[in-house]
């Protein structure tokens, strides 16, 4: 029986990796040069209703490149219970495509039974704490593997919340023994939004839990109130500013990080998608360097 608090392949690759979402519009361009990648991360309710074709399909290209399933609609963190039927069409997709590992946000999508149609981000509470842990207990269990759980972007600081971001984070990831898939555009943004230095949200997570890593754009929005705020988008390239939360997650994380750059559209040239690829690796080579340098004796 699977143990629903290990991945059910968990990720220690021994290195760190950087890989791309699979995408259909980078489909072909991926096959025909699978080796510049180091994994592929892909949607899982685009496969949800997949037939036993197509999953075998899946499967097939996790034979190619490693392979992470990376869910959005669950709403682990919402204060209604996760929805069992898709949890068991999640179960079943894991068990035909066996992942490395499966992932899924630390956010709200329904309430009172109707489907906002975004990742929200919930207030900040002890009872939200207590209804997240029960959300994320019951998907481990029916999954059969724990899920890396991911920050999200918001561009309101949820109200009524009584901890902040970073609190509220690492009390959930670490109750619940589960990775972090943190995503360092949404954490940029957070950060830019609301007055945070972005190094100082960043190290107020749970970084020895943090075995994958998103990357992504965004782009200005003007709002209400004549501010601006940070949108992240994916449709963007990743700014330079992220590369450089990277280099730092590297220098003051031990455990190997994959990486994953995320592209929904707006698509560049596939060689400017491979560029972003070998910053990414850069960035973490150099944070590294650093950590080796700061000390020798751990290298």
């Amino acid at each position: 029986m699977p143990d629903p608090n290990r991945s059910s392949h968990p990720v220690h690759p021994g290195r760190d990796r950087v890989g791309l979402g699979w995408r259909g519009e980078l489909a072909a361009a991926i096959l025909t040069d699978p080796e510049s990648v180091d994994v592929l991360e892909v949607i899982a309710e685009d496969w949800l209703h997949a037939s036993r074709r197509e999953a075998a399909a899946l499967a097939a290209l996790g034979r190619v490149r490693p392979l992470l399933l990376h869910g959005v609609s669950l709403g682990l963190a919402g204060s209604e219970p996760v929805c069992r039927r898709r949890l068991d069409r999640l179960a079943r997709l894991v068990e035909r495509v066996e992942p490395e590992q499966w992932s899924e946000h630390l956010a709200f999508v329904r309430a009172g039974g109707i489907e906002i149609g975004h990742l929200a981000a919930p207030p900040r509470t002890e009872a939200n704490i207590a209804g997240a842990l029960a959300n994320v207990e019951t998907a481990s269990r029916i999954v059969g593997a724990m899920p890396a759980l991911e920050n999200i972007a918001t561009l309101i600081d949820p109200p009524a919340s009584v901890v902040d971001e970073g609190t509220w984070t690492t009390a959930i990831v670490e109750a619940a023994g589960a990775p972090m898939l943190l995503d360092l555009h949404n954490l940029y943004a957070n950060a830019v939004n609301f007055g945070t230095e972005p190094a100082e949200l960043m190290h107020a997570m749970p970084l020895e839990r943090v075995a994958l890593v998103h990357l992504s754009g965004g782009r200005w929005i003007d709002a209400r109130n004549g501010q601006r705020r940070l949108l992240d988008d994916h449709l963007h390239d990743v700014p330079g500013a992220v590369y450089g939360l990277l280099e730092n997650l590297a220098e003051a994380a031990e455990q190997p990080l994959t990486v994953v750059i995320e592209r929904d559209g707006n698509y560049p040239g596939f060689a400017q998608l491979l560029a972003q690829v070998e910053w990414a690796r850069a960035a973490l080579a150099r944070g590294r360097a650093r950590r080796r340098e700061a000390a020798p004796w751990a290298a």
